[in-house]
């Protein structure tokens, strides 16, 4: 059974200009002729639009647009009032640098509100039965967003905004698979305490980079009081490659959903754990991004009805990170044959060091957190 896929879209989402520089440091060393793009500029998702709606996945595909931006109510319910007061300072002021590389600028504002607006419509598209699958196509991302920071090119998070209007619309159960590239701090931090959210990030080994994003992403970071193991971090080795990241997902992240049981799946995507992206080292084919969909939509059927929200985050590759969108989503499909050919060639994978790393991350869970030991039995 394949469906639909209901995309979820805003022009005004492109606005939000993230400046040049060296890498997304927004400098000019002054010794450089050509300063490059930041990464999480408007151009990538331009092409993840035009592969959509050119590429031979548009006939599964049918488009919305009538999203409008999120309220300033809307978004105490993940971040704080504080928090929010100062971005809207800032976006009064002109704009300001509000942590390393990640920069609110005239029409930056406007950007994220539409990006959270957009992802909540999506997801109450869901809850009002109107679709199953929908895609939030969304800039600025917002996994990293923390109820009281911004963080990693993110203000507001989108996905946890989506997951708080379906828990507040009586969904039971969320369960959140993230497999950008870099640990989805910001929706773990915001539903840390809670048991009625399972969050799980797949994500390259990075550890913390500073003041805005503290958390490490490491195994032993499984929430706390009543959330205590519900927030599951699988940090891969550098190079893990489809052979690895599928391993991860059936030896880790589909026994702990099954057992969790979710009535909603918000699967989380970032294009960033691809072959040759800057921003991360994963080499993650168009094959494993297909079937890491596969996956996720054989666990919405059994668990939720077939519902799955899927939110845009990360993914820096003008090319690849649309050719690697257009891949899940066949997989998320579950069509029977690939759509699309990979354009780049393939290469030989080593799993070895990868599957080592998993079975060492699958026992200390087992260990510790309690559904999924007593799963085990």
């Amino acid at each position: 059974m394949s469906g639909l896929v209901n995309v979820f879209w805003e022009e005004g989402m492109l606005e939000h200009y993230t400046g040049h520089g060296v890498f997304d440091s927004g400098t000019d060393p002054g010794f450089l002729d050509v300063l490059e793009k930041h990464p999480e500029n408007s151009d990538r998702v331009r092409n993840m639009l035009s592969i959509l709606k050119r590429g031979p996945i548009s006939t599964f595909i049918k488009w919305h647009s009538s999203s409008t931006p999120a309220t300033v109510s809307q978004l105490f319910t993940f971040h704080t009032q504080g928090y929010i007061n100062s971005l809207l300072e800032a976006d009064k002021a002109g704009g300001r640098t509000i942590c390393s590389g990640t920069f609110l600028n005239i029409g930056s504002w406007n950007a994220a509100l539409l990006a959270a607006g957009t992802t909540i419509s999506a997801m109450k598209c869901i809850l009002d039965r109107h679709a199953k699958i929908c895609y939030a196509l969304v800039r600025p991302p917002g996994h990293h967003a923390q109820p009281t920071q911004a963080d990693g090119y993110c203000f507001l998070n989108n996905a946890g905004l989506a997951v708080q209007a379906a828990l507040d619309s009586g969904c039971k159960r969320v369960a959140v698979i993230d497999i950008d590239v870099h640990y989805g701090n910001g929706t773990a931090e915001g539903f840390y305490r809670s048991d009625k959210v399972l969050t799980v990030s797949l994500h390259m080994n990075h550890g913390s980079w500073g003041p805005s994003h503290p958390q490490s992403g490491g195994v032993d970071e499984l929430g706390e009081g009543a959330g205590f193991g519900y927030n599951l971090n699988v940090p891969l080795p550098n190079g893990t490659g489809d052979k690895g990241y599928r391993y991860a997902m059936n030896e880790v992240v589909v026994p702990a959903v099954r057992k969790f049981d979710p009535d909603m799946m918000v699967f989380v995507v970032g294009q960033d754990s691809s072959a040759f992206d800057p921003n991360g080292r994963q080499c993650l084919t168009m094959e494993g991004y297909r079937d890491i969909g596969k996956m996720i939509r054989n666990l919405a059927d059994d668990h939720s009805n077939g519902r799955i929200l899927i939110v845009q985050e990360g993914g820096y590759h003008i090319t690849y990170s649309a050719y690697c969108l257009h891949a899940t989503l066949e997989g998320v499909l579950n069509l029977p044959n690939p759509l699309l050919d990979d354009p780049i060639a393939y290469y030989p994978e080593d799993d070895t060091v990868a599957v080592k790393a998993v079975d060492s991350i699958k026992h200390q869970l087992t260990q510790v957190v309690p559904f999924l030991r007593e799963s085990n039995q």
